[in-house]
């Protein structure tokens, strides 16, 4: 199965702050253990709010509106997309991520071929 996992901020500062270097050694070095296990299909970190749109659609009018996202409280900062056999594979895999802070929410892909 596929899982997307969404690496949510809780205000758009820390989105918008950097990792330090040691932080990002740590995190390499998970990355590494992931793709090593044939996990990770594709992952990033994402700009900040500010520099990105919406697009509402309302029947046929669509609304383009610049970010920053003020009303939104938790924000997307990154993102993985894992190969796994199960969502319990997946929580076991994120516990073992070097993160003091933030919330990590595990969504499995729609998948549309098996129908």
């Amino acid at each position: 199965m596929r899982v997307l996992i969404l690496a949510k901020e809780d205000h758009q500062v820390r989105a918008a702050t950097p990792p330090t270097p040691e932080e990002m050694a740590e995190f390499q070095k998970f990355n590494e253990e992931l793709v090593k296990a044939g996990v990770v299909v594709g992952d990033g970190r994402l700009h900040p709010s500010s520099q990105g749109k919406r697009l509402r659609f309302d029947g046929k009018k669509r609304t383009v509106i610049d970010g920053p996202f003020a009303e939104t409280k938790e924000l997307v900062a990154g993102y993985w997309l894992w190969q796994v056999r199960s969502i319990d594979e997946a929580i076991e895999w994120l516990k073992r991520a070097p993160f003091d802070a933030g919330t990590y929410e595990i969504r499995q892909i729609f998948d549309t071929e098996g129908m």
